[in-house]
C-alpha cells in the first residue's frame, strides 16, 4: 500500500497568496493614475487670457441672450470640473431675472475665514460711450469689462490650494453693467446676492476691469481700508507697486457696494482708467496675460497670508 506524501498546506497557501499579491501589484502599477481635480501649481496669466478668448467667442453676455446662457453653462462646467461645489442662484431684482453662479469650497478646519472673491460676467447692452455715434447702440463685447475679472477667478479656481483652511466662494455676478439704461440699474446681481445671505463673510474682494494691458490700479475710495492696505502691501511685496498704485483713486459704485452697505469688509480692485470702457473697442487686443498674472498672483499670495 502506497502512502501519499503529506502536503505542507501552510507553505502552499503562502506561496499562492504571494503569487496573487505580486500579480495585483503589477496590475496596479500598470493602471493609469486618475485625479478628479488636477491642479496646476501656479497661476497662469496666459491660461486666464484663453478664458477671456472663450468668453468673447460666446458673443455678448447680455442677460436674456444665448451668449449669456452659454456663459452660465460654461462657468458651471468649468468650476465643477475643478472640484468646486457649484450652484446657480436664481433671483429677481427690478423685475429682471438674475442668475448668479456660485462656486464653493468648504474650509478644512473650524474658525477659519470665509472669503468671497467676485466678478461680474454680464456685458453691457449698448456701447453708449463709443466715440462713434453710429456704434453706440451696438453691444459691448467686454474683454476687460467683465471677461477679465471672470478669467482671474476661473484661473484661481484651478490654482487655489485644495488644503486652504478657509472657506472660499467664487461668485460670478449677473446684471452688473446696465445702469443708466431704461428699465435697468447697476449691480443687480450682487444686490440680490447680499439680500439672500444668511451669514456674513469675513471679507469680499471684487475684481473688475483688471486685464487692461496698461494696468494702473489705484485704491478705490469706498473700499474697506484694512483690506486695501493688506492687498496693496502684498502687491508691493511681489514687486507690483507700479501697477497697484498706493494712492486713492475713484469712488466707484460696483459689486462691492452692497456688501459694504451690509457692514461686510469689501474691496474693489479696479482699473477705471480704461479708454475703451463701454465702447465697441473693449476687445481682446486691449488686455494682456501679464496684467491678469499680476492680479492673480497678488490674490493668491493674500490668500496664503490668511492661513
Amino acid at each position: 500500500m502506497n502512502q501519499n506524501k503529506p502536503i505542507n498546506i501552510t507553505n502552499s497557501a503562502a506561496l499562492i497568496l504571494l503569487t496573487v499579491l505580486i500579480g495585483l501589484a503589477l496590475w496596479v502599477l500598470k493602471m493609469p493614475s486618475f485625479q478628479s481635480t488636477p491642479q496646476p501649481e501656479n497661476f497662469d496669466g496666459s491660461r486666464a487670457l484663453e478664458d477671456i478668448a472663450h468668453q468673447l467667442s460666446l458673443g455678448p453676455r447680455i442677460p436674456g441672450t444665448v451668449g449669456h446662457a452659454k456663459m452660465v453653462e460654461w462657468l458651471e462646467d468649468e468650476l465643477a470640473g475643478q472640484g468646486w461645489g457649484v450652484i446657480i442662484q436664481e433671483a429677481t431684482y427690478l423685475e429682471k431675472p438674475i442668475r448668479n453662479v456660485i462656486a464653493r469650497r468648504a474650509g478644512s478646519a473650524e474658525d477659519v475665514p470665509w472669503i468671497i472673491l467676485g466678478a461680474h460676467y454680464d456685458t453691457r447692452i449698448h456701447a453708449d460711450q463709443d466715440p462713434d455715434p453710429t456704434k453706440q447702440n451696438l453691444p459691448v463685447l467686454g474683454a476687460n469689462d467683465g471677461a477679465s475679472g471672470v478669467a482671474v477667478l476661473t484661473e484661481l479656481a484651478r490654482t487655489i490650494p485644495q488644503d486652504f483652511p478657509g472657506e472660499i466662494w467664487l461668485v460670478f455676478f449677473d446684471a452688473e453693467d446696465n445702469g443708466r439704461l431704461p428699465g435697468w440699474d447697476w449691480i443687480l446681481g450682487s444686490r440680490a446676492f447680499v439680500e439672500q445671505l444668511e451669514d456674513l463673510p469675513d471679507a469680499v474682494i471684487i475684481v473688475d476691469m483688471i486685464g487692461d494691458a496698461d494696468l494702473n490700479i489705484m485704491m478705490e475710495r469706498n473700499s474697506d481700508p484694512t483690506l486695501v492696505a493688506e492687498l496693496w502691501e502684498q502687491a508691493a511685496a511681489l514687486g507690483f507697486s507700479n501697477h497697484f498704485i498706493a494712492v486713492p483713486g475713484y469712488s466707484i459704485l460696483d459689486d462691492h457696494t452692497p456688501f459694504l452697505e451690509a457692514g461686510i469688509p469689501a474691496v474693489d480692485i479696479i482699473d477705471f482708467d480704461y479708454p475703451y470702457w463701454h465702447t465697441t473697442e473693449d476687445t481682446i487686443d486691449k488686455v494682456s496675460a501679464e496684467s491678469l498674472q499680476i492680479v492673480g498672483e497678488t490674490l493668491l499670495a493674500w490668500l496664503e497670508s490668511k492661513r
